[in-house]
């Protein structure tokens, strides 16, 4: 996962792998390739058109669509096409497109003035003061700005991004399509999955970053991706630009541990748990199941990913691994001078910390959940912007200062389209049930107070929970709003019951926090100095050393190949005829009639490969991870010719140790991508407005 800066110093490896392109165009940022790839929030998508048209994946633009969606008119189920600009549907309030056009390295501005022996509370709050300063001096209207720790805090780079406001949803092939084999095929080879969907990036006629409005125009990018419509072969070179998420492949064998024996079995039990809660609820109401199908689809997501990496994790014997290269970093150090040989402590003293976090992780993972429901977060964003409004900017907190308020809007004013107040409150209900069951020194007085007798009786708890919902009026989007604009001391007389329990809950809330950027503040002094000694020790070794993934733009390199396992051979692609082989008419393989007959018929136009089958999703050798999603694969000429979408079971586990063997992405190709479009939804304006249409 190669910053962009770093092409240049692995030219020679680019270059043998076949990249036709000068690996230096690649650093810069608002060039003809790099310039064409965008962040969307969470996924990564790219401009293919000079009209603002975005491409992504089906499920990166599923939010869009299920926002637009009813039990009446499911777009979800039905697939959507505006067949010209002026049928195309706004997004929801917070969706946006970021073209970053700077990223520069600022780690003296940021902790060049602290004292490295300084840690805890000062050393958070000194760090966190001089990222907001970065920001405010770089953010204008339009642009914004975000600081990145790479490496846990031994480096802060400022990225500078076009923040576009106004995103529609153009073209959503149905979800028979983009989501064919469903959970059933996620993570999984050999795949048949048409994830890909169209959004345009709209601006004012000036050009500025205007809010959905009917008089916007769509906005002119100053490079766009064309599409290599013929795809790609065996052997042929690929490479994906993106933003993936976070790997942890410098975590610490005692991280590993953690995540092997807590957080993955924890938080698998936990889901499961949420999605028999909303599923029940779907099955009686299909307005329900609307309004909860991209919630479900994310929680699905993870769910099967936490399995694949406990599976894999296990297979891999990843603690002893990490456990063995630790033991040998720290045989390195006692071997080097003094200085470097001082890193040994202090990553025995990071060892500390991460044992300190541990003892409460059962607390803050359920007030983490309680933060997920409706009602809690509502109330908690109201409250807590209206605390940090009576503070000066700069020193208001990340997340609610004045840059902020417009997302905190944006999210009030959607609820009613992504949750039911009927499930919410079973969502509350449950996890309150957990609270009860921590131990003593893990409770929060607060809601202790609150709860009552209701803490050990189940009944008075449910009743607890149903009278708060009863009590508020916070369920209603324009209370929500007028709450939002309101005084700290309006919203503290008032007797709306959920934002009175958050009055009440928010001063110990606050002293969470505080004891919270205490560890972190130590562990933003150690983990650098611990990243420090591993750099130096993989550059001892020749090895290369690339930051973890951070939702920073990265590229990878590889080729398109498939694999070997348990002595089975996979191949690099999937076609057509997979598709007519799974279909069984029920969902996830329901495959819509009108595609089933082309395929039968094998009528693929111009759009089938040199031996006349139709490509469908192919592998490559690439380190994606989540946020990769949507991220457009390059042929060796920059060109269009799929979207990473997914990845094999073997790579799940990638994001703590990757595999060259066995890990491989998977990409939507752009011939099946261009052959749907064309049979079988029509969408010949979209193709003519690509230049690839036959």
């Amino acid at each position: 996962m190669w910053q962009p800066a770093q092409l240049p110093a692995i030219a020679t490896q680019l270059k043998q792998r076949g990249l036709e392109l000068d690996p230096a165009g690649l650093t810069d940022l608002t060039g003809p390739t790099m310039g064409a790839v965008v962040s969307i929030g969470g996924c990564t998508a790219s401009f293919v058109s000079p009209q603002g048209l975005v491409v992504t994946n089906h499920h990166c633009a599923y939010g869009a669509i299920q926002y637009n969606s009813t039990a009446e008119k499911n777009l979800i189920r039905d697939g959507f096409l505006a067949r010209s600009q002026a049928e195309e549907l706004p997004g929801d309030p917070n969706q946006r497109v970021y073209v970053t056009d700077e990223i520069r390295d600022i780690t003296k501005e940021i902790v060049g003035k602290i004292d490295p022996k300084v840690g805890g509370l000062a050393r958070y709050e000194a760090i966190d003061k001089a990222q907001k300063a970065a920001v405010a001096k770089c953010e204008k209207p339009g642009v914004k700005c975000d600081v990145y720790n790479f490496h846990g805090g031994y480096s802060f780079q400022l990225v500078r991004q076009r923040e576009i406001k106004d995103v529609r949803l153009v073209y959503a092939p149905p979800d028979a399509i983009g989501k064919f084999g469903g959970d059933v095929d996620n993570w999984m080879w050999p795949r048949h999955t048409g994830d890909f969907s169209f959004l345009r990036a709209y601006v004012a006629k000036d050009g500025s970053s205007k809010p959905y409005s009917k008089d916007n125009v769509p906005f002119q990018p100053k490079h766009f991706l064309t599409l290599n419509a013929d795809g790609l072969e065996a052997g042929d070179f690929v490479m994906v630009a993106g933003y993936p998420g976070r790997t942890n492949r410098y975590r610490l064998a005692e991280e590993t541990h953690d995540a092997i024996q807590w957080q993955y079995p924890t938080n698998i039990r936990w889901y499961e748990e949420i999605l028999g809660i909303i599923n029940a609820a779907g099955a009686k109401d299909p307005a329900v199941a609307v309004k909860y199908a991209n919630s479900v689809a994310g929680f699905n997501n993870y769910l099967k990913n936490f399995r694949g990496q406990l599976e894999g994790l296990a297979k891999a014997h990843a603690v002893d691994v990490k456990t063995q290269k630790e033991n040998a970093l720290l045989q390195w150090l006692r071997g080097q001078g003094e200085a470097t040989a001082a890193l040994g402590g202090d990553i025995a003293e990071l060892r500390g910390v991460l044992a300190r976090q541990r003892e409460l992780r059962d607390r803050d993972l359920v007030l983490g959940y309680l933060n997920r429901t409706f009602l809690y977060n509502a109330s908690y964003q109201i409250y807590r912007t209206a605390v940090e409004r009576s503070k000066p900017d700069l020193q208001r907190e990340q997340g609610f200062q004045t840059r902020d308020e417009p997302k905190i809007e944006g999210s009030l004013k959607q609820w009613e389209r992504r949750m039911d107040p009927a499930v919410d409150r079973q969502l509350f209900t449950h996890f309150l049930r957990s609270y009860v069951k921590l131990p003593a020194n893990q409770r929060v007085a607060a809601l202790d107070g609150w709860l009552g007798t209701a803490a050990g009786d189940d009944a008075a708890l449910v009743q607890k929970v149903d009278a708060l919902y009863a009590g508020t009026k916070l369920t209603a989007t324009d209370e929500r709003l007028k709450w939002f604009k309101a005084k700290r001391s309006e919203i503290e007389a008032t007797d709306d019951a959920a934002l009175k329990f958050m009055v009440a809950l928010m001063p110990e809330l606050l002293n969470i926090e505080q004891a919270r950027k205490q560890r972190l503040g130590d562990e933003l002094r150690l983990r650098p100095r611990y990243m420090q000694a591993m750099i130096a020790y993989n550059e001892s070794l020749h090895q290369p050393v690339y930051p973890d993934a951070n939702s920073s733009l990265r590229v990878t390199f590889g080729r398109v190949q498939g694999f070997k396992k348990d002595g089975v051979e996979f191949t690099p692609f999937t076609t057509g005829d997979g598709i007519v082989a799974k279909t069984t008419g029920e969902d996830p393989f329901d495959t819509p009639e009108k595609e089933y007959k082309a395929l039968v018929a094998r009528d693929y136009g111009s759009h089938a490969a040199k031996n006349g089958t139709l490509p469908v999703n192919f592998l490559a050798d690439l380190d994606i991870t989540g946020g990769n999603s949507g991220s457009p694969a390059l042929d060796s000429r920059g060109r269009l010719v799929g979207l990473a979408f997914d990845g094999n079971w073997d790579s799940v586990s990638a994001d703590w140790i990757f595999d060259t063997a066995l890990t491989r992405s998977i990409q939507v190709d752009v011939r099946y991508m261009l052959w749907v479009m064309d049979t079988i939804d029509g969408a010949s304006n979209l193709l003519q407005e690509m230049g690839v249409a036959r």
